[in-house]
């Protein structure tokens, strides 16, 4: 072995004979030894809300279907166009008319023209104000009265799946934050419209749906998008906070834990009562005030713990009697 090789050897055992004394030192006869951080309460924004999935739907789906067999001659719209109560969609001839117009072009322009106007075509109307989500039909295609030319929407809005758990705490008017899967960077504000009163089995799941209506619809909403929600249950400004990392549960009692000068660990539990609670922070209804000190485990630093307390490499007597 070379003498470089030997210096390496040599440092690596220093420095695990070192890290084991430190370990020893900070661990101590009396057990663990535990580092927290510390947090102040402070006065901010929290709200509780329910969040869910849903779908993006039309509010009123409204099938649009001929009242006469024929041919469609001429089509008036685009899919996605928005549409008023009472506008043409199409033209079409009936089967008489269609045939009537086919044997009148084999006479001539004059003669077809003098059909054209004589038997002028039927015309398919929007019964109300919406936008087209579905066209069905061409020029030139044979309809019958039970097929589907057109589907209109009134509106496009969210219909979101509640847990039967949570339905209790959702009410009409209730604010809701509304975002797309496909489009995760739009936001939308809505509001909840209706909520259904028969539920759905979805997953061995009773569900009920919620119909939430979005304050603007951007140009990329499409029916069928998936969609998540965050219906906003209640909120409160300038209530007393503290991490949710900051409150435990200790026989049956929530506390926090804050320094003692007067208990032998220097620390003791305080009893709190909580009110609202987010992904981050919880609401402090009792027992604590404004810039409260409290104190965090740092599970990051936090040593393990020695059931003997006591170092493992040294010699202890009546080993056989413990």
């Amino acid at each position: 072995m070379t003498d470089k090789n030997r210096m390496m050897l040599g440092g690596a055992v220093l420095l695990l004979v070192l890290g084991i004394a430190a370990f020893f030192l900070f661990r101590g006869n009396g057990g663990s030894k535990q580092l927290f951080r510390e947090v102040r309460t402070e006065r901010g924004f929290i709200s509780s809300s329910v969040s869910t999935t849903g779908v993006v739907e039309p509010r009123n789906r409204l099938k649009i279907q001929s009242s006469i067999s024929g041919r469609i001659e001429e089509i008036k719209v685009e899919e996605g166009q928005a549409v008023r109560k009472g506008q043409i969609l199409a033209l079409l001839s009936s089967s008489e008319r269609a045939a009537l117009l086919d044997a009148a072009r084999l006479q001539g322009d004059r003669e077809l023209s003098y059909w054209k106007t004589v038997y002028r075509e039927t015309a398919v109307i929007a019964p109300i104000d919406g936008q087209l989500i579905v066209r069905s039909v061409e020029p030139g295609q044979t309809v019958t009265t039970s097929d589907s030319l057109f589907v209109l929407s009134d509106r496009l809005i969210v219909k979101a799946y509640v847990d039967e758990t949570d339905i209790g705490r959702v009410k009409v008017g209730q604010r809701a934050v509304i975002g797309l899967d496909a489009y995760p960077e739009i936001r939308m504000k809505g509001v909840v419209e209706h909520i259904h009163f028969e539920s759905r089995l979805q997953n061995n799941v009773n569900i009920y749906y919620v119909d939430v209506v979005p304050e603007t619809i951007p140009d990329v909403f499409r029916s069928g998008m998936s969609a998540n929600i965050d219906i906003i249950v209640s909120e409160k400004e300038h209530a007393l906070l503290l991490p949710v990392g900051a409150v435990q549960t200790r026989q049956g009692r929530t506390v926090v834990l804050m320094r003692n000068s007067t208990s032998k660990e220097g620390v003791s539990y305080s009893a709190v009562k909580t009110g609202m609670q987010d992904d981050t922070n919880v609401e402090i209804l009792e027992g604590l005030r404004e810039s409260d000190v409290v104190l965090v485990q740092d599970t990051a630093f936090a040593l393990p713990e020695n059931s003997g307390g006591t170092n493992p490499f040294m010699p202890r007597r009546n080993r056989q009697a413990k």
